[in-house]
């Protein structure tokens, strides 16, 4: 198999019915059969790709797939390559689309309980719910159906996680922790650890209880080993569709509304709040106690000490306004240049307030 190829599970699909699912329309050969999903530059034949931008299109005379999908008024020289086309309103949701279909989705397991799973007193757990081995789930936890728990996870006391859930292996989730429907949690997440609180008293360190919990509105999924911090008081909460990569922090009291999106180590300090769908690239870090408004684009690296209006790009440290930030980096990139400008300048004025000087002797 291609390295980055996915086979349809012995299943195959002509072009026509696949663009007949993604509401397409085919040119060229619609009876040619696809039998594999992939890449454009890892496809082979029998492989259907997609090619989502412009900037992309030079690779379509060298990839090996049979059919490609592009958007309805891109310019393609079809002279290019013998791969059929599916043209579509959005390339990449079509092609999301035909994994979903012909891939499928997770794996399905038998309902049931693990006989190595341990399950405290007062557990509520719903239809067709799965508890696969060394589980344990603590007192007066609350499963909802249809839900997977993998192995090795920790599920807290009065822990509530709705419908269609999947935990993967060794999650931990502390107590109280409140989870809606359709929630996807990664190996090695660690969601209402205690915040990182402390008051110094003569020199000394003391932990700060926290006494608040972690709340997970529905559709949210958060990538392996992101760690999300129960409030000092109340709650930590996290927006409904809002989606995290790995390694992502998520400190006490912190808000998100829906639909966040968080790279891979993006860390946010305590009691900051974010709107509705804000994006935070990779490394970038929020201090704590900010206000970000409604469809804030955070660059990565970014650092963040004040707070951000709605509808704003920032990018740097500290974080500024995007465009003010690259004509700065601009400049910056051009000292070394503008440094020998003034040298040449320095140089030439000498050299005038000579002459000048021999002119007055």
């Amino acid at each position: 198999m291609t390295q980055n190829r996915t086979e349809l599970e012995g299943k195959t699909w002509t072009v026509s019915q696949i663009s007949e699912l993604v509401g397409g329309r085919a040119e060229g050969k619609n009876d040619v059969e696809i039998t594999g999903i992939s890449g454009i530059k890892e496809a082979a034949e029998g492989d259907i790709t997609f090619v989502m931008h412009t900037r992309y299109l030079s690779l379509i005379k060298d990839t090996k797939a049979s059919a490609i999908i592009v958007s309805r008024d891109m310019d393609v020289d079809e002279s290019e390559t013998s791969a059929a086309f599916i043209r579509v309103d959005d390339p990449e949701a079509a092609f999301v689309r035909v994994a979903e279909h012909f891939v499928g989705g997770e794996m399905l397991f038998e309902p049931g309980i693990h006989p190595t799973a341990i399950i405290g007193d007062d557990v509520s757990l719903g239809r067709d719910v799965v508890i696969q081995a060394y589980t344990v789930i603590c007192d007066g936890a609350v499963i909802g159906d249809n839900t997977v728990i993998y192995p090795g996870v920790y599920i807290g006391h009065y822990t509530y996680i709705g419908d269609r859930c999947l935990i993967y292996p060794n999650v931990s989730i502390r107590e109280r922790t409140r989870i809606g429907n359709g929630v996807i949690i990664h190996s090695g997440a660690v969601i209402g650890s205690d915040g990182f609180g402390f008051t110094t008293i003569e020199g000394v360190h003391h932990k700060i209880p926290h006494l608040g919990s972690v709340e997970i509105e529905d559709d949210v999924e958060i990538g392996a080993n992101v760690t999300i911090d129960r409030a000092r008081f109340g709650k930590t909460h996290i927006g409904k569709g809002t989606k995290m990569d790995n390694l992502v922090q998520i400190a006490h009291n912190v808000w998100t509304g829906e639909r966040c999106l968080m790279v891979g180590q993006a860390g946010v300090a305590g009691s900051t709040r974010l709107g509705n769908n804000v994006v935070v690239a990779a490394q970038a870090g929020l201090v704590g106690h900010l206000d970000i408004g409604d469809n804030v684009l955070i660059a990565g690296k970014a650092g963040v000490t004040k707070d951000i209006p709605a509808n704003t790009r920032v990018s740097g440290f500290p974080a500024q306004d995007h465009d003010k930030e690259r004509r700065q980096q601009i400049h910056i990139r051009k000292l070394p240049d503008y440094c020998a400008k003034v040298k040449e300048l320095e140089e030439r004025l000498l050299q005038l307030e000579k002459a000048a000087k021999n002119h007055r002797s």
